[in-house]
């Protein structure tokens, strides 16, 4: 099989570039005799421009998680190149302008929160006066102020531990941050006010790229979206991109004969498109089959949805590869 390459888009070659790969790929080797191969990375291009918010989707063992770690410079690709910032992977001196937080994020747990990020702040060798004013300010912004900043991390839940990660991924003030799925663990409170945090990112100009595989969270916050299935790159745009503008109506009525109710949705399937599963009509189509004594209940204005998109792209891939 041919793996298929994003071409960047060419409406967007002026904007200054903050991340770029080009052919990224990755394989290991697996099993008690390292003769098993397995490429969760393939052929992987792509573009983030400076001060977006871009979302990697994917189902679980896409490869998500492994090109983050490749762009990170934690694991090394096994082809292709890629830059941050202007600089090649595995640079020192840009790591100090990057933040990241991990999937499943692993803390001293004997620290309490404020003295994390007090560690991971003398890390980045940041002045003690400037931690002092930046810590209460980043325990705010996440969640934990007053005494569960003090409370030692082992009686931290799950998803303190995310908000606390998610500020020691801030505590240098990075240009570019990188998230593993940051709504990982936290209630529907919680994923309001790290959405809310990625958007005040994206307003003070930082790039933000994350992985995620909640389509609402991603929906909402992001300029771009790349789709990864079985490691290729298959999708990548805005919404409007990869969704179209077209809308359609979603009908509900009563008051039809149970005879006529054939006829009708005879009438209907004949004229209307199959999308991703579902039948879609125009309006006006819709009503001219409606027989006398018919009474629409609704009339409700609807796209093509993201999991619409995501589901049809996803079996369509997968499809694609057992079929090679």
């Amino acid at each position: 099989m041919q793996p298929r390459v994003i071409a960047p888009d060419p409406s967007q070659q002026t904007r200054p570039v903050a991340l770029a790969a080009s052919g990224l790929a990755k394989t290991f080797r697996a099993g008690f005799w390292l003769n098993k191969v397995v490429t969760p990375l393939r052929d992987c291009s792509l573009q983030v421009y400076t001060g977006e918010t871009f979302g990697l989707l994917g189902p679980n063992g896409a490869g998500k998680t492994t090109l983050l770690k490749t762009l990170l410079g934690i694991i090394r690709p096994s082809a292709g190149t890629a830059t941050l910032l202007g600089h090649t992977l595995g640079e020192q001196s840009v790591k100090a302008r990057i933040g990241y937080l991990p999937e499943n994020p692993y803390f001293y747990e004997y620290l309490t929160g404020r003295e994390m990020l007090t560690f991971v702040g003398q890390l980045f060798e940041l002045d003690r006066g400037l931690l002092r004013k930046r810590i209460p300010e980043l325990l705010d912004l996440v969640g934990i102020s007053g005494t569960a900043s003090d409370r030692p991390l082992r009686k931290y839940s799950k998803g303190m531990l995310q908000r606390i990660g998610l500020a020691q991924a801030l505590v240098n003030d990075p240009e570019l941050v990188f998230l593993d799925e940051p709504m990982s663990g936290l209630d529907p409170t919680g994923r309001h006010q790290i959405r809310e945090i990625i958007m005040q990112l994206r307003t003070q100009g930082k790039t933000v790229f994350f992985n995620s595989h909640i389509l609402a969270d991603v929906e909402v916050i992001c300029d771009r979206i790349g789709l990864l299935v079985q490691g290729d790159l298959v999708s990548c745009g805005t919404l409007e991109d990869l969704l179209g503008t077209r809308k359609f109506y979603r009908a509900e009525f009563v008051g039809v004969d149970p005879r006529q109710l054939t006829h009708l949705l005879d009438a209907i399937e004949q004229r209307g498109e199959r999308v991703s599963g579902r039948l879609r009509i125009e309006p006006q189509q819709l009503l001219d089959q409606l027989p006398a004594g018919a009474t629409l209940l609704e009339l409700k204005l609807e796209r093509l949805s993201l999991e619409d998109f995501f589901r049809a792209k996803v079996q369509q891939h997968q499809g694609r590869v057992l079929d090679t």
